[in-house]
């Protein structure tokens, strides 16, 4: 199959979350399947120098943005078997803000217009069109627009339904290429909203995790778009996340103070070094946690604040987190290490070397997360034979099976409701399990077995793209993929 991606981060060019990890290592799992593959993208600020320097420029062309004609610039990144093409335009790209500014509509219409413009230009024969999270939400409606010549099947997938590109009402007016028959379709609760578009006219919709595809159908999960979500259920399935084995590799990462595999004594030497870099006393046997975050409420920063004094105060522990966003809640824990000097350290960025080594050297990593659709943090842990301790909740339910003492099953801790006690109960129920040697090997034999690459997740998109093409996709299994 020729199949297009169309994304707005992606790495090692850009990123600020997991979707950028999704679109650096989905193609690949595809083109070792044989497929063509081929990933749009903005060329943003951030694309670092000595890999610009690699991209070749193709062409340039206009751009329509309703009245405005702008300019279009393309460059082609190969790597290995796949194309990536940068779609160019200082004015709105040269900037240090992915998203977040006030101009966004503007931006991701250009960007939208600009990527079919490119690709009739380079005249794909496009069999799947991919298409990811808002900032590419109206691509599906205006291939159904054209409604002739071959067009390709389409394909959403949301990997945060909180984030729906919702802007005026004058967007449609001043940004659209839309005729006014069009603008229900698009328009909610008196917005402009990408995302609605993107659902209403995707072959196939996909969430990151099925879970969260079945959580998305109900209210609070929905935001908003559960009736919409609800319509289209027969076209709706979740395909787990898996992440980069080949980047994420103890074994290999350079990053960290000492490579391992299975190895838990080489691994300790990481939680030494890690304390010793951190300023924290060197204390082996005490249970070191760690939390790699956004700081925004849905990752259950709130729920850690509420019982961090109850932990340091009575336990033998180390807790570091790292992440940076919400500053009310930066500050709520730069306090708390204030108070807890010896055990406990904010570093308020993302800092991707750091963050490596936190999961080499911790034991434990919290995500007790008010909802999640995926999640990679988790599968990252797993990885580098550190034992998260999660909510259950879309992927964190479907990849982390709790800890049963009797029978040494589980790869991990967690709970089921978004509850301070629940989540105390849950910590200290591991730092129990932590302190009892047997358990202990019988949690990391099982951990170490855990699937957590792209092989299966790239077989189950290729069977749904499959069935796309050959019309058979209401019959599409998601269990089985």
């Amino acid at each position: 199959m020729n199949i297009v991606m169309v994304a707005s981060e992606c790495t090692p060019f850009f990123k600020t979350g997991g979707l950028a990890d999704v679109i650096g290592s989905l193609p690949s799992a595809l083109a070792e399947r044989g497929h063509t593959l081929s990933v749009f993208l903005p060329k943003h600020a951030s694309l670092p120098a000595e890999l610009a320097e690699h991209a070749t420029f193709l062409e340039s062309f206009d751009v329509r943005v309703k009245w405005r004609k702008q300019y279009g610039g393309l460059y082609l990144y190969q790597k290995e078997e796949i194309s990536y093409y940068f779609i160019d335009n200082e004015y709105y790209f040269n900037r240090p803000a992915l998203y977040g500014e006030n101009d966004d509509a503007e931006r991701y219409a250009f960007f939208t217009h600009a990527c079919l413009e490119a690709f009739d230009r380079l005249q794909l024969a496009i069999d799947i069109l991919h298409c990811h999270d808002w900032q590419t939400g109206l691509l599906p409606a205006y291939l159904h627009q054209r409604r002739s010549g071959r067009l390709p099947k389409t394909v959403f997938t949301i990997h945060n339904l909180k984030y729906q590109g919702v802007f005026p009402l004058s967007v449609f007016d001043e940004l659209l290429h839309f005729k006014e028959s069009d603008r229900p379709q698009l328009e909610m609760n008196g917005a402009i909203n990408f995302m609605k578009a993107a659902l209403l006219y995707a072959d196939w919709i996909t969430t990151v995790s099925p879970s969260y595809a079945r959580e998305i159908l109900q209210h609070p999960f929905g935001e908003g778009l559960e009736l919409i979500l609800a319509q289209r259920q027969p076209m709706l399935s979740g395909i787990l996340n898996g992440i980069d084995e080949k980047s994420y590799h103890p074994g290999r990462d350079q990053a960290l103070y000492q490579t391992y595999t299975r190895q838990p004594a080489r691994k300790q030497l990481n939680k030494v070094r890690l304390q010793q870099e951190l300023g924290l006393p060197v204390l082996t046997e005490a249970p070191l946690f760690v939390m790699i975050s956004r700081l925004v409420e849905e990752k259950g920063i709130p729920l850690l604040l509420a019982v961090v004094d109850q932990l340091l105060s009575s336990e033998t522990m180390q807790l570091v987190i790292l992440g940076e966003g919400d500053p009310l809640l930066a500050d709520a824990l730069q306090n708390v290490a204030a108070r807890y000097p010896d055990s406990f350290r904010f570093i308020g960025e993302f800092n991707e070397s750091l963050a490596r080594r936190l999961y080499a050297g911790s034991d434990f990593l919290l995500m007790p997360s008010r909802f999640e659709p995926c999640g990679l943090s988790q599968l990252i842990a797993l990885r580098y034979e550190t034992v998260p301790i999660v909510r259950e909740t879309g992927g964190l339910k479907d990849t982390i099976r709790p800890f049963n003492e009797c029978s040494g099953e589980g790869n991990g801790f967690s709970f089921t409701h978004y509850r301070a006690d629940d989540f105390l109960h849950t910590i200290r129920y591991a730092i129990h399990q932590y302190g009892r040697p047997e358990k202990w090997r019988q949690l990391q034999l099982t951990m170490y077995n855990s699937r957590l690459g792209w092989n299966q997740s790239a077989g189950a998109y290729e069977q749904l793209y499959n069935q796309l093409l050959s019309g058979e996709a209401d019959t599409y299994d998601e269990e089985s993929g």
